[in-house]
């Protein structure tokens, strides 16, 4: 178990290192979990050895949002002078996001001719 979560950590690591160096516009986490996924696609096997792990901290995810809840916490002024334009702006893009998804998908099942006739 300990080796999968160095296993885990290495990847975290080596995205970090990745990121840095190159000036990726990705956070080293999302580099590492590429390379990860990657990983699993060249040994399989990788997958069964981690899975327990990954598994484990799956079903704990909600301890990953305490500190966003503590940062939130923290930032209350500014919450409360800019509170309103806030929520508006995440709404608007949320509703944008969903525009261009709906979009793309129509386009693409255009493309591929999967788009339904009736």
């Amino acid at each position: 178990m300990i080796i999968a979560v160095l296993i885990l950590l290495g990847f975290q690591l080596a995205g970090e290192v990745i990121a840095r160096a190159s000036g990726l516009p990705l956070p080293g986490p999302v580099t590492g979990l590429v390379l990860l996924l990657g990983a699993f696609r060249l040994w399989p096997g990788l997958v069964d050895r981690l899975r327990a792990v990954m598994s484990g901290l799956l079903a704990q995810l909600s301890l990953f949002f305490v500190p966003a809840g503590v940062g939130v916490i923290a930032h209350l002024p500014v919450l409360r002078t800019h509170g309103a334009a806030l929520a508006l702006a995440i709404a608007g893009s949320t509703l944008l996001a969903l525009a261009a998804g709906a979009l793309a998908f129509a386009a693409v099942a255009r493309l591929t001719g999967n788009a339904d006739e009736g």
